[in-house]
């Protein structure tokens, strides 16, 4: 198993666990998409993993071009515990909605692709 494929498999895991003890935490998946229902689960799935995200750059304090002083402190391991938090929304939701790890691999690899073509083409 590599790594992608065991962050999957650990997060997976906790959903069906959480889903145990509170049943209504996660619908069953895959989530049908033409469902009303299932796409708002999946919004909200998403915001999460933003909102997530917004806590991260909570922990930058010298993004302000005008700002003339630089605050020196900056805890990496909470920073990067925010941006796990965030990925693991993300994951929920990929997984949720019956991607795989190697349909994410791929889908990287694919659109890796792209944006490099496009830099070479000048877009």
């Amino acid at each position: 198993m590599d790594k992608l494929d065991e962050m999957f498999s650990l997060r997976e895991s906790f959903m069906r666990q959480l889903r145990r003890k509170i049943p209504e935490s996660y619908p069953s998946w895959p989530l049908d998409l033409s469902n009303k229902s299932d796409q708002q689960f999946c919004r909200d799935m998403a915001l999460r993993g933003v909102e997530e995200m917004f806590e991260a750059l909570q922990h930058l304090k010298n993004w302000k071009p005008h700002r003339k002083t630089e605050m020196q402190d900056f805890d990496r391991e909470e920073f990067l515990e925010e941006v796990v938090d965030a990925f693991n929304y993300f994951f929920s939701l990929i997984i949720l909605t019956g991607f795989s790890s190697e349909d994410l691999h791929n889908a990287y690899i694919k659109k890796d692709k792209i944006i490099h073509d496009r830099l070479d083409s000048g877009y």
